[in-house]
């Protein structure tokens, strides 16, 4: 089976998908709504709805009264009808597998999570197909409308193929992680960088809704960024835009795994302040937590890497703003934990680096557990049934 295959889409025509993805994204609208918002007319748009109506993706909600001069007809919204199919979604960190079953809303339905006895690829996939058979065996009955699986991982991923180029946290090179999956579990599988795919939950289903260029930015182990830009994710021509953890912020800075100097993410990454923590302290197994905790008590040194670290972020943040302008960033990731000591540092670089107007731009703090990022994977999966 392609690790992209359609599984059967429903969308045809373009106009079909334009109807589709407004009332999954914004709905319920009504046809006149639709008609607006698209630049159709009310005979197209009923056109392109009809099939999915037929399939039992859209439905009509009861009619709403219009009101004021020259109101028509009552109007009967188009809804979608999340149970039509389930998504598995997994987030693979270097450690765990994070999963979920969403419906085609990306509302989460079941909750599950494995740890990994290693990050081989072996073991990765033997892990993922217990996971998805787990998650199934809690909701039996949605098994026959469930045929797709998304896959969410840190690295440089090829989205259109499956292949996993580069992985730093998992030792990943070239491995064709779309096709493996597919053969396992008999799903049509989607693999997308695990910023991304938050990304596109984000864009389609949460704080990106309506906008046509945001930013979401992730601090953690890594330093990631996506963007959206006139309404789509942005891949680039490499599969790596928005790396914004590898721009440069100090030339004469620590070295980073990707083999560049003084990025943002060798400064400000998870493990590079532990590093620098432990340097500060004398404390070779002094942990982020107990460097948070002491950082919070007081201790000037391990302020001062934190200080350093939100420093380092803004500027990339800035980067962002300079560049694209967004018209919203929203900051994220498993490093908020020790958001109150990056804030200030963030906040400051942000405002200094950001040119003109740019620093206008709102910056929304969003704690989002790992469950919100196999949601993402999700949020893929139902992409690829919407846009094949």
């Amino acid at each position: 089976m392609s690790p992209v295959s359609d599984a059967g889409s429903p969308v045809g025509a373009p106009a079909a998908t334009a109807v589709f993805t407004t009332v999954l994204t914004e709905g319920p609208v009504s046809r006149v709504g639709l008609a607006r918002r698209l630049g159709l007319s009310s005979a197209a748009v009923t056109k392109a709805a009809r099939p999915l109506i037929e399939l039992g993706y859209l439905h009509e909600l009861a009619a709403t009264e219009r009101s004021g001069p020259g109101a028509g007809r009552p109007a009967s919204p188009l809804a979608v009808r999340a149970d039509r199919e389930f998504f598995v979604g997994v987030k693979i960190t270097a450690d765990e597998l994070i999963g979920v079953i969403c419906d085609l809303c990306a509302q989460v339905r079941a909750t599950a999570r494995r740890p990994l006895s290693g990050p081989d690829v072996e073991s990765v996939l033997a892990e993922v197909g217990l996971l998805v058979d787990g998650l199934l065996d809690t909701l039996p009955e949605h098994r026959p409308r469930l045929r797709r699986l998304g896959l969410s991982l840190s690295g440089d991923v090829d989205h259109t193929s499956g292949l996993v180029r580069y992985s730093p946290f998992l030792h990943w090179r070239n491995v064709p992680l779309g096709e493996r999956a597919a053969r396992l579990t008999g799903l049509a599988v989607t693999v997308e960088n695990d910023v991304k795919a938050l990304t596109a939950a984000e864009h389609w289903f949460g704080e990106g809704v309506g906008a046509e260029s945001f930013a979401l930015v992730t601090v953690g182990t890594g330093i990631g960024c996506g963007l959206v830009v006139n309404g789509r994710l942005v891949s680039g021509s490499y599969g790596v835009a928005g790396e914004i953890g590898h721009v440069v912020v100090d030339a004469t800075g620590p070295d980073c795994h990707c083999g560049g100097r003084g990025c943002v993410e060798s400064i400000a990454g998870t493990d590079a302040i532990v590093a620098q923590a432990r340097e500060r302290t004398g404390q070779p197994d002094l942990t982020l937590d107990e460097a948070v905790a002491l950082a919070r008590g007081g201790h000037e040194g391990l302020r001062s890497v934190f200080a350093r670290a939100g420093d380092a972020i803004g500027c990339g943040i800035a980067a962002v703003a300079n560049l694209v302008g967004p018209s919203r960033i929203v900051v994220s990731g498993e490093g908020l934990a020790a958001y109150d000591l990056f804030d200030a540092p963030i906040r400051a670089s942000f405002e200094r680096q950001a040119f003109g107007a740019a620093a206008r731009c709102p910056v929304t703090i969003r704690p989002l557990p790992f469950e919100e990022w196999a949601r993402g994977a999700a949020a893929v999966s139902i992409q690829s049934l919407v846009l094949p």
